[in-house]
């Protein structure tokens, strides 16, 4: 009987601990000190919560730092390792982590690009029937060739172009014989035997398939690297409007492009910039990625910027340094010209590894609200400022409210685009 009122009661005692201590403050201070600590060697002071005037924290490499209420008496001024910890009465109870990284900067971008990409092969985009003396029937849907396929070859030739698939076709329909493709499907790599047939109605040997060899679309530039020439823009994956699948490229360009109007977004229906390539110019780089990052390679020279503000290296920050508070964004409304707006970060998650959406942030800049209704298609890509540094890029709008949207941290972009910011090897993996 004893017994068992004394284990209810330490359950009773246990449970209201649970419930209760989450909401003891020293407690929640305790938990929001995190377990590790990367920065820049140029960064300001790092501020760390304060438990109370009894609890001291010790550096590995250096002395006590009064207090735990920010870093200023620690040296940020060299990249390298160290080791806080967290005591009281000469007894440890929290160890933080520290990276400190060699200062890393990237020109900020904001200019509207035309995007054209040319893919691996051909891709299947849709089936359709051909009128045969025997009925309607789609070859290419009958030879299991699907939707988001890419043909890469025909009997043994590779395929690059929609006009190479014509002829091909012609010359096996007229010797009855079955076309040997070979397409791409995700990783795989599929070979299917293929008969044209004759469609009574068009006179002519169809397959029965909707192929398209390109695609092509604006966006806006995110960074340039004026020491690798590498560049990234858009922060995300542009897929096949058809086919909502990612265009696995085979070669691709950017070119200047310039904004002649604009479609605000609305509740439920995403707005978009309507833009022109500027063809007479030279291409500004060449496409050598597609990732859910964004597109990524080199630029043939360096971005030009009307306002030299932005026109000069300007520091990164990485995601546990990202703020909730005021920022701006780099885009243009108007012709070429790119503008700061004002945008507010409402979420910042602080990433250790690789991920898409990790900021959260609202547009407030009432020009750009009058302008665009918030968030459209072709700001993907517009860098993010904040406290002088590039945080990120806007990537995705809320649909059902336009003045908010998603954003990617700059630090994976960088990565994505295989520019090493830690400049330290094995440091850490990208």
């Amino acid at each position: 009987m004893k017994n068992d009122f004394l284990r209810k009661t330490i359950g009773l005692i246990l449970l209201v601990t649970l419930v209760v201590l989450p909401w003891y403050t020293p407690f929640q201070i305790y938990l929001s000190i995190p377990n590790q600590i990367e920065t820049f060697s140029q960064s300001e002071t790092i501020d760390l919560p304060n438990l109370s005037d009894n609890i001291t924290v010790t550096s590995m490499n250096q002395e006590k730092v009064e207090h735990a209420t920010d870093l200023s008496a620690y040296s940020l001024e060299e990249s390298g390792s160290d080791e806080l910890t967290y005591t009281v009465a000469n007894f440890p109870v929290k160890k933080v982590n520290v990276e400190v990284y060699d200062d890393f900067s990237i020109i900020p971008g904001g200019q509207s690009i035309g995007i054209n990409l040319e893919t691996q092969g051909v891709l299947v985009v849709g089936h359709h029937l051909i009128t045969t003396a025997d009925g309607d029937i789609s070859p290419g849907e009958k030879a299991n060739i699907q939707v988001g396929d890419n043909i890469v070859s025909i009997n043994g030739t590779s395929i690059k172009k929609m006009e190479e698939v014509a002829p091909l076709v012609k010359d096996a329909g007229e010797k009855e014989e079955p076309l040997k493709v070979e397409i791409n499907r995700g990783n795989k790599k599929i070979t299917t035997d293929l008969q044209p047939l004759y469609d009574v109605k068009e006179e002519d040997y169809r397959i029965g398939l909707y192929i398209r060899d390109s695609a092509a679309g604006i966006g806006t530039m995110t960074f340039y690297d004026p020491n690798t020439k590498k560049y990234g823009a858009l922060g995300h994956i542009i897929s096949d409007m058809d086919t909502r699948k990612p265009v696995e490229i085979n070669d691709g360009s950017i070119v200047r492009s310039q904004i002649t109007d604009i479609k605000k977004g609305e509740h439920g229906i995403p707005g978009e910039k309507k833009a022109d390539f500027v063809l007479d110019d030279a291409q500004m780089g060449d496409i050598t990625k597609n990732s859910p990052f964004g597109i990524f390679g080199t630029l043939k020279k360096p971005l030009e910027n009307s306002d030299g503000k932005w026109s000069k290296p300007m520091p990164i920050a990485l995601p546990n340094e990202v703020e909730e508070g005021p920022a701006h964004i780099l885009t243009v409304i108007n012709g070429e010209e790119i503008e700061a707006f004002d945008v507010k970060i409402v979420n910042s998650i602080n990433q250790s590894a690789p991920a898409t959406k990790g900021i959260i942030l609202e547009i407030t800049d009432k020009r750009l609200l009058e302008a665009t209704g918030g968030i459209v298609q072709g700001m993907s890509g517009s860098p993010i400022i904040q406290n002088d540094k590039v945080i990120g890029a806007v990537t995705h709008v809320f649909v059902n409210d336009p003045t908010s949207g998603y954003g990617v941290h700059i630090e994976w972009m960088l990565n994505e685009a295989g520019i090493d910011i830690y400049k330290q090897e094995n440091r850490k993996a990208s």
